[in-house]
């Protein structure tokens, strides 16, 4: 029986924001392996234990992150430092098997000399102290912005820690470079993700979707951006969806006439939403790890607007319109709102997300290379 520890930076169901979508739907694929997974979690912010995680996983245990101001104190990133629990390293040593450490968050005891002699493997969802930067850079309150600065600065000299393990997997093609400089045995593992299929529909819709997390900066800026550059300035219908959006990005709403806000919408509303847009229009302002919203949209959606900076080197570019200014975007808008969306496009999909991000193919390939 092969068998595999997972420790997850959140609780990875429901999986309702990028980074848990790629654990959860990692965690099914090698379960449907038949790989006997234990699931170390951390909880916090309200979000409840899951039966759907017990009916995959061998073990799962929960530990409350504990996000104390002191966490934030001291060298160690205040991401790591909140998810240290004796308790989690206690449970890995249960057993000899492999370790699968989420992202940086997760990497607390990589270099404890008790798990000196475990096989180790670290994903990496980000080059995380870009990713920090990127976030103090649109953040408008000046200690949020301090805290992500320093934060970054942390996250930088921390990142070293990952020569501890015996392979770094990359989600994107753009990690990988950057890693590649630094470490060795590092290999790019696409996302993971809940598609089996193509399942745009051809023909119209008659409006443009974007969607996010809204409470985090850089989704906050793209939204704002489509509103105050993009949207203002045309007819075209805009409907943005996401959880917590800022006050501001309410009140820009309510000044345009052509932008719907829908808010604390469900992973299910967001896929009918994708489906039935004529465009999803994509831009972001962070380039670090790769979008779910983009796979998904190309996936189940029709036409998709994006920016260089989402799909440079994902691999993807052939399958969307690039926009990067203002009036490109306009551009674009005013010309596939007169298209439909055809057979051939969906044919160009199939082959091209078939070939890249089929999670069966991207699963047996981490098996092989967590048990060869």
């Amino acid at each position: 029986m092969k068998k595999l520890h997972i420790i997850s930076f959140d609780i990875p169901y429901p999986a309702n924001y990028g980074g848990v979508i790629d654990v959860y739907f990692k965690l099914k694929a090698l379960s449907e392996l038949g790989v006997e997974i234990t699931l170390h979690c951390f909880q916090y912010d309200g979000k409840k234990q899951s039966d759907e995680l017990a009916l995959i996983c061998k073990n799962v245990y929960y530990y409350k992150r504990k996000k104390y101001l002191i966490n934030a104190l001291g060298g160690l990133p205040y991401i790591v430092n909140s998810r240290a629990n004796s308790e989690l390293l206690n449970n890995l040593l249960k057993d000899d098997s492999p370790i699968l450490f989420e992202g940086l968050h997760s990497t607390f005891y990589i270099n404890k000399p008790k798990l000196k002699n475990r096989k180790k493997i670290v994903r990496t969802h980000n080059i995380e102290h870009d990713y920090y930067t990127n976030l103090a850079d649109v953040e408008s309150n000046i200690f949020k912005k301090y805290f992500l600065k320093v934060e970054s600065k942390k996250l930088e000299k921390y990142e070293k820690i990952v020569s501890n393990a015996d392979l770094i997997l990359a989600i994107s093609p753009n990690d990988k470079l950057h890693f590649d400089k630094k470490f060795q045995n590092v290999f790019y593992l696409p996302a993971f993700h809940p598609n089996t299929s193509v399942s745009s529909e051809i023909g119209k819709g008659d409006f443009a979707f974007y969607h996010g997390k809204l409470s985090v900066g850089e989704n906050d800026q793209a939204a704002k951006y489509l509103i105050q550059e993009v949207f203002s300035n045309c007819n075209h219908k805009l409907i943005i969806a996401g959880n917590n959006p800022s006050a501001t990005l309410i009140k820009l709403v309510s000044q345009n006439k052509n932008v719907e806000l829908i808010n604390n919408v469900t992973t299910l509303e967001i896929s009918d939403l994708i489906k039935r847009a004529h465009i999803n229009i994509l831009p972001t302002f962070q380039s670090t790890g790769i979008k779910l919203k983009l796979i998904n949209a190309l996936y189940q959606g029709r036409f998709v607007i994006a920016n260089n900076t989402m799909v440079k080197n994902t691999g993807l570019e052939s399958l969307c319109s690039i926009a990067n200014t203002k009036d490109e975007y306009l551009n674009l808008l005013n010309e596939l709102f007169t298209q439909e969306f055809s057979f051939d496009e969906i044919e160009k999909r199939k082959k091209s997300l078939t070939e890249n991000f089929d999670t069966k193919t991207n699963a047996l390939k981490l098996n092989n290379l967590l048990f060869e």
